[in-house]
């Protein structure tokens, strides 16, 4: 099963608070691939948190070093990366994500905003009416996630650890649809 992909990426997208993170390492663990977190990545590389770039120097900055970011990881293969939930907004990025395959963990409001709830380190939620701001941001992104290769649609009840076996069973039928536009 680990060399079903033949080393191409595997990029999760979704919003924040989906699990990109949790269920991106366990994809890792079952293709025995790296993982990488572009927010990681980005925090790392910055020597600031998320929140501190926002505030230093703004989304549009932010954006910008994310793309710069992106573009380095894709040369790599054999990693699985979960991405920035607003990664999907930039063209140039689909660019990216594109060399690989691109799962969309899509995870209802109401449950995103109980697993964010006590999250205080999410710039775009520092916002009077966080769930109202959760629902404007999916309805403006879902045109774009809708674009992912395979989309996984959670519900409140499912672990990780379920998550990452469904998009395992489901990769082989991408890789088949894939194969028959050759």
């Amino acid at each position: 099963m680990n060399d079903i992909l033949q080393g191409i990426n595997v990029y999760l997208i979704g919003m924040m608070g989906a699990g990109k993170t949790t269920v991106g390492r366990l994809v890792a663990q079952h293709l025995q691939y790296g993982f990488l977190d572009t927010d990681e990545v980005i925090t790392k590389a910055a020597g600031k948190s998320i929140n501190e770039i926002f505030v230093s120097v703004g989304e549009a900055e932010f954006r910008q070093v994310e793309s710069d970011i992106l573009g380095q990881i894709c040369a790599y293969t054999k990693l699985a990366i979960a991405t920035g939930g607003g990664i999907i907004m930039r063209r140039e990025n689909w660019g990216y994500l594109r060399h690989g395959l691109v799962v969309w963990l899509d995870v209802p409001v109401d449950l995103l905003c109980s697993r964010l709830a006590e999250d205080t380190t999410r710039p775009l939620l520092q916002d009077a009416n966080p769930q109202e701001k959760l629902r404007s941001l999916l309805e403006q992104r879902i045109p774009l996630y809708s674009q992912a290769d395979l989309h996984i649609t959670i519900s409140e009840d499912e672990t990780p650890e379920s998550i990452a076996q469904r998009i395992m069973d489901a990769i082989p039928s991408v890789l088949k649809q894939d194969n028959s536009q050759n």
